[in-house]
Parts: structure tokens; sequence; C-alpha cells
């Protein structure tokens, strides 16, 4: 806009470039196939199933891909009933671009994570990027693989970790990992999860009478009290993005004994896979500190573990720029640094092993809030996951994701430099680690 001389130019305008390439075939191919998805993302959400028991999700969505021209589809990939792959090859070397689908919901309160959304997002964005490949000809090919059990329950989880150590990912030689998660509060590109550890601590000791002749046992419960307590302590001096939590789950008998065995489960997190080794070790003091001052033995059992998410810089820049190309809600910010201030969370996720082994990018997307304004993880948002305009938002992310495959596939040289700063990200971890 001209005014008295000086062009005035609005800070959305300067966000939003001009249209990236492919993304006009892209949102005419997500758009085309919006009903097919939508029954597929209605279906997942209003049928509810526990990690490594997504039986109708996997059935699903495999005999959907198996049903389109071009699919190789294996199901019950990896030893795991409900991990499965499809790849679409274009029969030429190339980049290889991969999509994970989440499945699997919570217990008592279904797909109040919106793994519903996460499914039907990266599906759309794998199947547009293989209709871009065949219609220009393009070389290299498209992974999906469905990913069980990323919530942890009762200590087990990670069908994504699962899938690296078998060699999924190095089998398909694939380059980039790419992934979304909805939420309520923000639309981002480079999402920084938390490092999490769970691990359970038992204590031993010996029975004996509480009245008659105490000074004969030793009591467990108070080794684990006294290791609570210090967690208590302990966190008057932690960092921030630092998270201890835990519960007892055995406390004794009945109160006339000294109690003989005690145990509970505990979750640490912290922001960096580093400084969670550093506070792994704080806390492992508190337990150690409750044995050496009661003589009772303690085990401590390694649970599930999940790295923090080191989003690629490189992809993020590709996705805020096919993002900020779709008339979104909300732009994200061409200032990386600030998107990663946004865009860093407490939460964990398997998807962040995945950063460590190949570039990943896990984008962000908010989706109109319940009548509560529930969060992740509550009834509220439940519902709020099963609403058309959930997912008209997730199918925006959907085209967005494709652009930066397309990106990957088309742009010379973009792929060399998406290794070289995931290389920079691995050796900055590397640089933290304290042993």
């Amino acid at each position: 806009m001209d005014e008295d001389g000086f062009v005035i130019v609005h800070h959305n305008d300067a966000l939003r470039p001009s249209t990236p390439g492919y993304l006009d075939e892209i949102v005419d191919f997500v758009d085309f196939a919006a009903n097919d998805l939508s029954a597929i993302n209605t279906h997942i959400h209003d049928n509810p199933e526990l990690g490594f028991e997504e039986y109708k999700a996997h059935d699903l969505l495999t005999g959907f891909l198996k049903s389109r021209t071009g699919w190789s589809v294996t199901t019950s990939a990896y030893g795991m009933a409900t991990a499965w792959v499809a790849v679409y090859d274009s029969g030429r070397k190339g980049p290889v671009v991969s999509f994970n689908l989440e499945m699997d919901a919570l217990l008592g309160i279904g797909h109040a994570c919106g793994h519903n959304l996460i499914a039907t997002a990266s599906l759309a964005a794998g199947l547009a990027t293989a209709e871009i490949i065949s219609r220009h000809n393009l070389k290299g090919k498209v992974v999906l693989f469905g990913t069980p059990a990323e919530e942890v329950r009762a200590g087990v989880g990670g069908g994504k970790i699962r899938l690296l150590e078998a060699g999924a990912y190095k089998d398909q030689r694939v380059d980039i990992s790419l992934i979304s998660h909805p939420g309520i509060t923000h639309d981002g590109a480079l999402t920084r999860t938390s490092a999490f550890s769970l691990f359970r601590a038992e204590y031993f000791g010996k029975a004996a009478h509480a009245a008659n002749s105490p000074w004969l046992g030793i009591n467990a419960l108070d080794a684990l009290v006294m290791a609570y307590n210090g967690l208590s302590v302990l966190r008057q001096q932690t960092m921030p993005g630092d998270i201890i939590q835990g519960h007892i789950t055995d406390g004794g008998l009945v109160p006339n004994i000294i109690h003989a065995y005690a145990a509970g489960n505990f979750v640490v997190r912290a922001n960096t896979a580093s400084r969670l080794q550093e506070l792994r070790y704080k806390v492992e003091a508190c337990f150690r500190a409750g044995a050496e001052a009661t003589g009772a033995r303690l085990e401590i059992t390694q649970g599930m573990a999940y790295a923090d998410h080191v989003p690629n810089r490189v992809l993020g820049a590709s996705y805020t720029q096919f993002w900020n190309s779709l008339s979104p809600p909300s732009l994200i910010p061409i200032d990386q640094d600030m998107d990663l201030i946004l865009g860093r969370v407490s939460a964990s996720t398997d998807q962040g092993n995945v950063s460590h082994a190949l570039p990943s990018l896990s984008t962000s997307f908010a989706i109109t809030p319940g009548p509560e304004g529930g969060r992740n993880h509550t009834p509220d948002f439940e519902k709020a996951a099963g609403t058309k305009d959930a997912f008209e938002r997730c199918l925006r992310v959907g085209k967005a994701l494709a652009g930066v495959a397309v990106d990957v596939l088309t742009v010379p040289g973009l792929l060399d430099e998406v290794k070289e700063q995931w290389k920079k990200d691995m050796a900055a971890a590397k640089d933290l680690v304290v042993t």
C-alpha cells in the first residue's frame, strides 16, 4: 500500500510468501480425497484402541492403502501385530521421504491426544506426495509407517523405538521422517519435546513386629519415604524443564509390622537427553540415600525411555513456507528461534528417538478447543479431536507436510542441507552429554 510516498508492508504480508512449487496440485489432490480421509479419521476416533492393540486402525489403514494404485503394503510388520509399512516407489533412485502414523488411544479417554488426526494428516501427506511423484515422474519414494503405542501404558510403549531397533527405517533407506501433533494453543514447525525416563524403585527390608521387636526389622517403607522426601527437596534446585513425578505402588501391608517391601514408579523428564542423564543421577542419589540410611536393599529397574525431539531447521523452514501459504488461522514465525521457543513442550514422544537416528520434523497445530478448553489427555480434548473443524485443520497440516516432502524430492541440494543440519544438531547433542 502506498501512503505519502512510502510503501507500507503489513506484517502478515511479509510472512506470507508467494505460492511454493506444487502446492496448488497438493491442495487439489487432498481436497479431492477429503471424503475418504474423513471416513478414516472418524472411524479411528470413534473406535479407540490401546497401544499394540490397534487392530481396527491397522486393518482400516492397510486395507485402504492396498486399494490404491502403486502402493506396496506390509501388514503386522517387524514383529508387531499392529505395525505396518506402505511404500510408493517411483522405481527411480532418489530421496526417500517418510511419514509416521500414530494410531493408539488413551485408557478410559479415547483419542484425547488426537492420534486420529496425526494418522490422517500423515496419510494425506503421503498420498499427496505419491501423487506428485506420479504426475511429474519424480525420482524417489514415499514410505508410510504405522507406528503403534506412542503412549506409554503400564511401562510399555515406544512403537517407533521398536521399529528403529528392528531396522525398519534403515531397510527402506529413509532420508527424512515427518509427523505432526495437535493441541489447542500453537501452530508451529519446530516442536522440541522433553527427554523422558520411567523406572521402578524397589526396597527389600526385613519384617518384624512393630511393637514387640522393631529393632529386628529393616523398614523398606522408611527407605522409600526418605527417597520420596529427598525428591521433594531436590526440586528446589532443579532447572527449568526438569520434571520429577512418582507414586508409591507398594507401601506395606498392615501398620503393626516393619515393612519388608516397598516400591514405586517414577518418571524423570528434562529438556535434553544430556540434562536427563544429569538429573537421573541426582534422582537416583535420593534412592541410594534411603537405602543407606535404613539398610534396605535397593533395586532400580529401567522402564520406557524417550529421547528429546530435535527438529530439523531446514525441514522446518520448508514447512513454514508451505503452511503460511495455506491461509492458516495463524502464521508460523519465520524467526526460527522464536518458533523454537513457542514450540518447547514438556511432553515426550518416541518420535524423539527417530530424530536422533535421522532428520525429523514434528510439527504442531492447534484445533478449536472443546467447551471446557481442555488440553491434551482430557475428555474435553477427545471431543474436540473428533470434530469437523479438527479434521479440516489436520488436512491443512497434511498439505504442508506433503509440500516439505516434495521440496526434498525436487529442490537440488536441499536434502544435503537437511542432513548437514542434522549432523550439526547431533554433534551439539553429543557434546552436551556428561559422562
